[in-house]
């Protein structure tokens, strides 16, 4: 499967330096952007499964900035984890949560926790990909009328398929039970929907089924 994007937002070149060492171990794309309006401009054609975000940018700052990310339709549901090198309390916390962040770390963060909690949102992004990929491929075959003549090999792998993203959604589900990553354990139990849905559909498809 094709790596997952994490951007990167710091209008610091150091930062971004320092982000990029704690996540390579991911093994996926990190993408820079030094400023809201550039990280703006790489939401317009690419797909990202988290963003993290300095809260503290000459011109449009991190508030700003995410609130431009809500407003579009294409890019509102890609979790957002502000960055702050200065914590003014309660109220500046408050404000990142209401502008859509489902996190807030002030620096200096633990490199490991950090890692942690970016890695739980990539995972969620694979699932979420392994599912649609399976339901468009499910989609084409209703569409050419093929629905009827589902079965034996075909039915078989759409079946086993879907099986190892249910048991990695599990997996997940499990992760992040007891945690207060609420925000991921929403994600996941969406997923985990559209996965009984899915099974359901496929079901139905099965010889016999009324």
């Amino acid at each position: 499967m094709q790596k997952a994007k994490i951007l990167l937002v710091d209008d610091r070149p150091e930062n971004l330096l320092a982000l990029e060492a704690i996540l390579s171990a991911l093994d996926q794309t990190l993408v820079r952007a030094s400023s809201g309006e550039e990280a703006l401009k790489a939401l317009l054609t690419d797909d990202f499964a988290v963003i993290l975000l300095d809260v503290q940018m000459p011109g449009m700052d991190g508030f700003e900035t995410a609130a431009h990310i809500k407003r579009r339709e294409r890019t509102r549901d890609i979790p957002i984890i502000f960055l702050t090198a200065i914590n003014h309390g309660p109220h500046h916390t408050f404000r990142g949560y209401a502008a859509g962040a489902v996190d807030y770390i002030s620096k200096p963060f633990d490199p490991w926790v950090l890692r942690a909690k970016v890695s739980v949102f990539v995972d969620l992004y694979m699932k979420n990909c392994q599912l649609k990929e399976q339901a468009a491929l499910l989609r084409l075959q209703l569409e050419a009328g093929e629905a009827p003549a589902i079965g034996g090999a075909l039915l078989g792998e759409l079946s086993a398929r879907l099986a190892t993203v249910e048991e990695q959604a599990e997996a997940l589900t499990k992760q992040l039970d007891g945690t207060s990553e609420t925000a991921a354990a929403a994600g996941a139990a969406h997923l985990e929907s559209k996965l009984a849905g899915l099974r359901r559909a496929l079901d139905a498809l099965r010889p016999g089924s009324s």
